[in-house]
């Protein structure tokens, strides 16, 4: 194997730790906004916490390595596909981060209320399927799919 294939072999399993963690957090996600229990909200949270590496290392494998491949193969630095990636990767990033942050309050709270007697609790219920998060969080997702499909088609090339 050359530079090139090692280059592009790690540039995928990047896509693979980053799209798969995202999916697993999707579902535990949506699972999470399914119930009313603190105890399995907490529980659901908690699972997509295990997703955070996967998803930062499938994240930055795939921006790194991507970039190298576009410096050794010699493709132009002004191809409409390498900065339409590069601004859903930015974009990924900040709806991740902010849909991220709610779901943080809301494990927190599940955690404290599971302790508590597990009762259910209208803002738990809330936080949980809080629209701005959910569609932050789902966008975030929605951008790492987008950025596959301009990897695959590479469109304008």
């Amino acid at each position: 194997m050359d530079t090139y294939d090692w280059l592009l072999a790690l540039h995928v399993s990047g896509a693979f730790l980053l799209v798969g963690g995202s999916v697993f957090a999707g579902v535990c996600n949506f699972l999470a906004q399914r119930t009313d229990r603190p105890s399995e909200i907490a529980l659901f949270f908690g699972l997509v916490r295990v997703s955070l590496p996967l998803i930062g290392v499938g994240s930055l494998a795939t921006l790194i390595l991507g970039l190298w491949l576009v410096h050794h193969v010699d493709y132009s630095w002004g191809e409409f596909w390498i900065w339409g990636a590069i601004l859903l990767w930015l974009v990924m990033g900040a709806l991740g981060g902010m849909g991220g942050r709610v779901q943080t309050r809301a494990r927190g709270l599940a955690e404290r209320l599971a302790a508590e007697g597990d009762a259910p609790s209208a803002e738990l219920t809330a936080l949980a399927r809080d629209r701005r998060a959910n569609v932050s969080n789902y966008g975030a997702g929605l951008a790492a799919l987008l950025i596959l499909v301009l990897m695959i088609w590479k469109p304008g090339a």
